[in-house]
């Protein structure tokens, strides 16, 4: 991880969870973090958290709706003004909603949709046009995707949140065919647990179901997803981990 010491990385969905322990755990390893979300008071608790720690790194909070592409823009101009540019962009924001396919409210999926999709579609294409204009050619675009992604299971309130993970999936592969086609070094990757205790399981399901789900399963830690993400960036520039599954051991 040296190489990144002092560059730039934005990690989206950084308030809590999967993408609060990725972003500390970057700051820890040095480097400069933008943790976005919309509830940014948790970010600046956990920048100041890293600041009293006396890690090499710091976390810059940015308070941004994902489902509003001004807002997006907004915050890579402002990474831009302020930091240069973004070198590492970790698309890990998501979420789901029990809105069966049979059932489901549209307006549920389109949240979800513009979450898991079109955000990480944007964040994707700005995080790229800022490294090609600054000639970085060694970054690192990596999405936080699901087992969801590669299996559907038995479970209604999942299939649509389902459907945007395999389109993650394709999205991912498809991202590395075209920096492929422009003889691009940036790497891409995605990278896809199985269940993780963070709130998101809460909130993604009816109350009553959550307990059921973390007795049923053995779930990853938030900080597996950390050192998952440090050992696809540690990686030599020359190797792309294109695909990482992780799932905890029953």
């Amino acid at each position: 991880m040296e190489r990144w010491r002092g560059r730039v990385a934005l990690v989206t969905g950084a308030s809590v969870g999967i993408g609060a322990a990725i972003a500390v755990e970057l700051v820890r390893l040095g480097m400069k973090v933008v943790g976005c979300a919309r509830d940014v008071a948790k970010i600046q608790k956990l920048a100041a958290e890293c600041q009293s720690a006396g890690h090499p790194g710091v976390l810059v909070p940015f308070k941004c709706d994902l489902t509003k592409e001004e807002e997006i823009l907004a915050m890579f101009a402002a990474i831009k003004e302020q930091h240069k540019g973004v070198d590492v962009c970790i698309n890990n924001a998501g979420l789901s909603h029990p809105e069966p396919l049979l059932s489901g409210k549209t307006s549920g999926w389109k949240n979800i949709m513009d979450v898991n999709v079109l955000a990480l579609s944007i964040c994707t294409r700005e995080a790229y046009q800022s490294m090609k204009e600054r000639n970085v050619d060694d970054g690192h675009i990596i999405n936080i995707n699901s087992m969801c992604g590669h299996h559907v299971f038995d479970f209604a309130d999942l299939h649509f949140y389902t459907g945007t993970k395999y389109a993650v999936t394709a999205l991912t592969e498809g991202l590395r065919q075209e920096l492929r086609a422009e003889k691009s070094h940036i790497r891409a990757t995605s990278i896809s647990p199985g269940l993780v205790v963070t709130e998101f399981v809460s909130r993604a399901n009816n109350p009553d179901q959550v307990a059921g789900i973390y007795a049923s399963y053995k779930a990853l830690q938030a900080k597996d997803l950390a050192s998952a993400v440090t050992y696809v960036l540690s990686a030599p520039p020359h190797v792309q981990i294109g695909e990482l599954l992780l799932e905890a051991i029953q």
